[in-house]
């Protein structure tokens, strides 16, 4: 009876330091799972760490949701200038550049929204700072040339402007930490690209 008992205990003790050595096997590996690499300069959620990459507030949900439509606006303006004739080269590589950095963080923020099980559009009667009207996407998809990069210029201004107020709310409310250093990243760029474009309107 002792030497069965005695066999029990050392399977059970055996196996729950295969169990261990496999979970330190795990967290080694950093987390990463197939298809789920949505890396930007912001980083992205870990998957070796799901309590902190499904911790998140209202702040956090706010933000991406608010986010995903204010970089899609982005996307599109700068699609039409890249689409134009006659755009100076420094305003057809701000645009590029904007669109390679936002287009990527919209399915970043997507993907939290998912592994957080919110809805990933906007609650309606949530205002988004900077946002441009339908008559002012109108005027630059009509405007061509000079006029049509100073155009996209000052409107930028005015969205990046609404961009780095919505991102400092989540860094000063957020508590998710992918989606609080996401804020901080694009506050740096963004306002980085504010003197950039206040720069090349002088120039033109």
């Amino acid at each position: 009876m002792n030497k069965k008992t005695f066999l029990t205990l050392s399977a059970t003790a055996l196996a729950a330091t295969l169990t261990l050595a496999g979970c330190a096997a795990d967290s080694g590996s950093g987390g990463h799972m197939p298809g789920m690499d949505h890396s930007t300069s912001a980083g992205s959620p870990s998957g070796s760490a799901t309590a902190a990459a499904t911790l998140h507030n209202a702040a956090d949900t706010m933000f991406a949701q608010m986010m995903i439509p204010h970089h899609a606006q982005a996307v599109e303006m700068s699609d039409m200038v890249l689409e134009k004739q006659d755009i100076p080269a420094p305003v057809r590589d701000l645009a590029t550049r904007i669109k390679a950095a936002q287009g990527p963080e919209i399915d970043t923020m997507t993907a939290w929204l998912k592994s957080w099980n919110e809805s990933t559009t906007a609650h309606s009667g949530h205002g988004m700072e900077g946002m441009m009207g339908e008559a002012e996407m109108a005027q630059l998809e009509a405007a061509q040339g000079t006029e049509a990069a100073k155009l996209f210029l000052n409107q930028m201004i005015t969205h990046h402007e609404g961009a780095v107020t919505m991102a400092k709310a989540e860094t000063a409310d957020g508590v998710n930490p992918d989606a609080v250093n996401l804020s901080k990243v694009i506050v740096t760029a963004q306002e980085a690209e504010i003197v950039e474009m206040r720069n090349l309107l002088g120039t033109l």
